[in-house]
C-alpha cells in the first residue's frame, strides 16, 4: 500500500464520487454494445464486458462486467499491445483474441483503444470485450471442445493487432474477418458496436480530465487501490487461517483421459497477514483438446472462486488483486498455455471447475464460509445453432441462451437460480423464446425447472433445467460441450449434489438418444434436442433446514414430497403441510 506518498490526498466523498464517475463511463461502454450489438449473444444474452484499466496495465473500473472476462487479461493484454507497439498514438486500436497474450478465449473479441490526451500522453486503457456468435473456427461454433489444437479449431488469432489508426479502419484487416467469419454481416455488427464502446469510453475520460485534471485522476486512482487493497485486508482478517484442498472432477471428451480431468486445488488463507494463496500446479499438462485455460482464465477462475467467499462489497480491482497469490504451472490444463494448445473453451467449462474448488476449499475450513460447486455449463440449452434458412435465404448463427440455471448455496442463503455458470456471475441474459424464435427457423417446445435437481442442503443448489427445441424449416446444426453428466456440482459441508446433466436428440419416432459429451449435431425439421442443464450443490446438512421451507418448496413444486422426507426428513401431511411430530422423529432418527 505505496501509491499515495507524492499525491494530493482525496477525502473518502470525493473516492466514493470519483469511482462512481469511473464505472457510469464503463456502463455507458456496456449500454452502447448492448444497444447497437447485432448478433443475439451481446443483444439478448449480453456476453460482452467494457473495464477501464491505467496506463500501467492495472484493472480499475468494470462496472457490472462477467467476471471471467475482466479480473484477469485485460491487464496482460493491455500490456501485450505496448510490447507490440511501442508507440501509441490517439486515434488507434486494436483487435486482441489471442489466448497466449491474454485474451479469454479466440471468441472474445476485444477492440482496446489507449486513452490518449493532445500531447501525446497514455493516461488510461478502455476494453470492450465481446463474445462472438462465429470467430472462423472450422466448425460453426465458439466452442471446439474436442479442436487438438489451435490449427485444428482454426478462429483467426489477432495478438494485438492495429485495426484503427486515426480513427479509421484498417481495411486489410476487416476484410479478412469478412471473408473468414460466418455471417460476416453480424459481425461487422458486433465489431462496430465494440468500436462504439470504445470510443464512447476514450471521450468520456478526456472530457472527465478536462473537467478535473489528469493529475486529480491519477491522484484518485492510486488512492482507491490502497483502499480497496486496506477492504482486502479486512475481509481476509475475519476467515480462518489454515490450508486445504479441494478435488473437482470434469467429465471426459476427446482428447482428455477417459475418467475426466481432475482439477486440484490448494489454497492457503492467512489471515493475519491478509494474504490468500492459490495453487493450481498439481495439475495435469495441457491435453489435445478445447479445454485448456488461458492464463487469464486460469488467474480469473482461481479470484472468482475468493471473491465468492469473502465480503463481496469489497471492490474487485487491482487494489484488492494484490493480496491474492496464485501459483500456475507453463502447459497446465489450468496455467499459461503455449502455443499451438487451444483454448477454445477457456472461459467455461474447466475455468469453472477452478472456480468450484476455491470456493468448495473454503468452504472446508470452517463453517460459514466459501460456497458449493455451481453447475457445470455448455449443454444444448446454450448451444450454438446454425443453418441456413430457406425461407429468408440466409444464414445465421447464434448462441443460444435458453437454460443455464446451477447456482450454488451460500453458509446464509439458498443459490441464485439463474446463475447460468460461476465465471458468468448471473449476469449474462435467459433469452427470451420468443425472440429466438423470431431470430431463428426454431421452435422451442418446452423449458421447465427439473424437480428433484436441486442439492439439497441447509441452504439449497440452484435446479437443473429442461429444454426441448428444433428447426421449423431447413437442417439446423447444434454445438456444445457439456459438463456434469458423469460428475455434477458437489455440495459442501454435508449437502447433497446438484443434478446431473443429459444431451440427446428425439428423432421423429419420438426417441431419445444420448449424445457424445462434445458434440455438433444435425437437426432435421421434426427432431429436437433435449437438453438438461445442471443443478447446484447444497451448502450444509439438509436435515437441518427449516421444515417451513420444505412445505414451500414441495407446494411450488421445487422438490417432491418424497424427497421432502428421505433427504430433508421432513414429513408433510396429506395436505401440504409439516407433520411436526413425524418431522422430529424422522430427525431424531
Amino acid at each position: 500500500m505505496g501509491d499515495t506518498a507524492a499525491a494530493k490526498q482525496i477525502d473518502g466523498v470525493q473516492l466514493a464520487i470519483l469511482n462512481n464517475r469511473l464505472e457510469g463511463i464503463a456502463r455507458k461502454m456496456a449500454n452502447t454494445l448492448l444497444r447497437t450489438g447485432r448478433s443475439g449473444v451481446l443483444n439478448i444474452a449480453r456476453d460482452f464486458s467494457c473495464c477501464i484499466i491505467t496506463a500501467d496495465d492495472r484493472l480499475l473500473a468494470t462496472a457490472e462486467s462477467l467476471p471471467i472476462h475482466v479480473l484477469s487479461g485485460p491487464d496482460l493484454m493491455a500490456r501485450s499491445i505496448k510490447e507490440f507497439h511501442p508507440v501509441l498514438k490517439k486515434g488507434d486500436a486494436f483487435l486482441h483474441n489471442s489466448p497466449y497474450h491474454g485474451c479469454s478465449h479466440p471468441a472474445d473479441h476485444t477492440l482496446i483503444v489507449p486513452v490518449i490526451d493532445d500531447d501525446g500522453v497514455h493516461h488510461f486503457t478502455v476494453l470492450a470485450k465481446a463474445h462472438q456468435a462465429d470467430c472462423g473456427n472450422s466448425q460453426p461454433t465458439t466452442y471446439m471442445g474436442n479442436a487438438r489444437d489451435v490449427y485444428e479449431e482454426g478462429a483467426l488469432i489477432f495478438p494485438g493487432v492495429k485495426v484503427q489508426e486515426n480513427y479509421e479502419n484498417v481495411g486489410d484487416l476487416i476484410r479478412m474477418c469478412m471473408l473468414r467469419i460466418r455471417v460476416p454481416e453480424q459481425w461487422w455488427g458486433d465489431y462496430l458496436a465494440m468500436v462504439g464502446a470504445a470510443r464512447i469510453g476514450e471521450r468520456e475520460l478526456l472530457s472527465l480530465a478536462d473537467e478535473i485534471g489528469w493529475d486529480t485522476l491519477h491522484d484518485f486512482t492510486g488512492q482507491w487501490f490502497d483502499y480497496t487493497e486496506s477492504r482486502m485486508v479486512n475481509a481476509i482478517a475475519k476467515m480462518p487461517s489454515g490450508t486445504t484442498s479441494w478435488t473437482s472432477r470434469h467429465d471426459p471428451v476427446p482428447g482428455t483421459p477417459e475418467d475426466g480431468i481432475p482439477i486440484n486445488v490448494t489454497v492457503k488463507v492467512n489471515a493475519d497477514a491478509g494474504r490468500i494463496a492459490v495453487d493450481l500446479t498439481d495439475n495435469m499438462d495441457a491435453l489435445p483438446c478445447g479445454l485448456n485455460l488461458s492464463e487469464a482464465c486460469a488467474r480469473t477462475a482461481a479470484m472468482i472462486g475468493v471473491f465468492n467467499s469473502i465480503d463481496p462489497s469489497v471492490p474487485k480491482n487491482d487494489g484488492a488483486f494484490r493480496r491474492i497469490d496464485i501459483h500456475l504451472k507453463k502447459n497446465s490444463i489450468c496455467g499459461i498455455p503455449e502455443h499451438p494448445t487451444s483454448c477454445s473453451v477457456a472461459t467455461t467449462n474447466v475455468a469453472d471447475r477452478v472456480a468450484n474448488s476455491v470456493q468448495a476449499a473454503i468452504a472446508e475450513l470452517e463453517e460459514g464460509f466459501g460456497m458449493a460447486e455451481s453447475g457445470a455449463i455448455l449443454p444444448a440449452s446454450v448451444g450454438v445453432v446454425s443453418g441456413y434458412d430457406p425461407k429468408l435465404k440466409e444464414r445465421y448463427v447464434n448462441q443460444l441462451f435458453l437454460a443455464m440455471t446451477g447456482g450454488a448455496a451460500a453458509p446464509g442463503t439458498d443459490a441464485w437460480i439463474t446463475l447460468g455458470h460461476v465465471g458468468n456471475a448471473g449476469l449474462c441474459y435467459q433469452d427470451s423464446i420468443e425472440l429466438d424464435e423470431m431470430r431463428h427457423p426454431m421452435l422451442v417446445k418446452e423449458r421447465r425447472f427439473i424437480t428433484d435437481s436441486e442439492g439439497a442442503g441447509k441452504q439449497k443448489g440452484g435446479p437443473g433445467m429442461r429444454v426441448e427445441y428444433g428447426p421449423t424449416r431447413g437442417d439446423m446444426e447444434v454445438a456444445f460441450v457439456p459438463d456434469g453428466t458423469y460428475n455434477p456440482a458437489q455440495g459442501v459441508r454435508g449437502a447433497g449434489r446438484g443434478g446431473s446433466a443429459f444431451q440427446g436428440i428425439r428423432g421423429t419416432d419420438g426417441e431419445i438418444t444420448p449424445t457424445a459429451n462434445s458434440d455438433v449435431v444435425t437437426l432435421h425439421p421434426g427432431e429436437n434436442v433435449v437438453s438438461h442443464c445442471c443443478g447446484g450443490g447444497g451448502y450444509g446438512d439438509p436435515a437441518q433446514r427449516d421444515p417451513a421451507r420444505i412445505e414451500k418448496d414441495v407446494r411450488e413444486g421445487w422438490i417432491s414430497a418424497g424427497r421432502a422426507r428421505d433427504v430433508y426428513r421432513v414429513a408433510l401431511t396429506a395436505a401440504g403441510e409439516v407433520d411436526e411430530a413425524a418431522t422430529e422423529a424422522l430427525r431424531a432418527g
